[in-house]
């Protein structure tokens, strides 16, 4: 983003390249099954990332940043579309500060997974970064969607108590 702020178009090329995969999920695992509406979002951001990078502070996380607006992109989806939103799945959408800031530190999630159990690593890469669901994740690994839900609920809390520095 940097480089691309200081006039380097291609590092600007590859760095909304490279944000496609990323947004993909980030819609993906919020829209399940609206395949149509995912890549609109996507876009939707790509364009805003683009058109307001001049508002993007270079002292903090880009992906904090580049987070923040695809939520509010998908928020402004759902005004659009007066689109009805489970209750399940709430806290994915509104999500709360000092996950960007954990994100936009760009942990190295191989390392930060690598420490707790493998099985827990597995459910919570599967389903939190793969976007897989529950079920696809117990078939996929031979196991219970119980299991799986137990596996990324521990590993999570494992996880979150290792950033706490517990």
């Amino acid at each position: 983003m940097v480089a691309g702020l200081d006039g380097d178009g291609a590092a600007h090329e590859r760095l909304l390249t490279s944000l496609v995969p990323m947004l993909r999920s980030f819609f993906g695992r919020r829209l399940r099954g609206a395949t149509d509406d995912v890549e609109d979002l996507v876009q939707d951001t790509l364009i805003a990332i683009h058109t307001r990078r001049a508002t993007y502070d270079r002292d903090r996380p880009f992906t904090a940043w580049a987070y923040a607006v695809a939520r509010y992109k998908m928020i402004d989806h759902f005004r659009r579309s007066r689109q009805n939103v489970s209750i399940d799945g709430l806290e994915d959408i509104l999500i709360t500060e000092g996950f960007e800031d954990v994100i936009g530190a760009q942990l190295d999630v191989d390392r930060l997974l690598g420490g707790i159990s493998p099985k827990q690593a597995r459910a919570i890469r599967q389903t939190k970064v793969d976007g897989l669901s529950v079920a696809e994740a117990a078939d996929s690994a031979g196991i219970s969607e119980a299991d799986v839900k137990v596996s990324v609920h521990r590993g999570l809390k494992a996880l979150a108590d290792r950033l706490k520095g517990n």
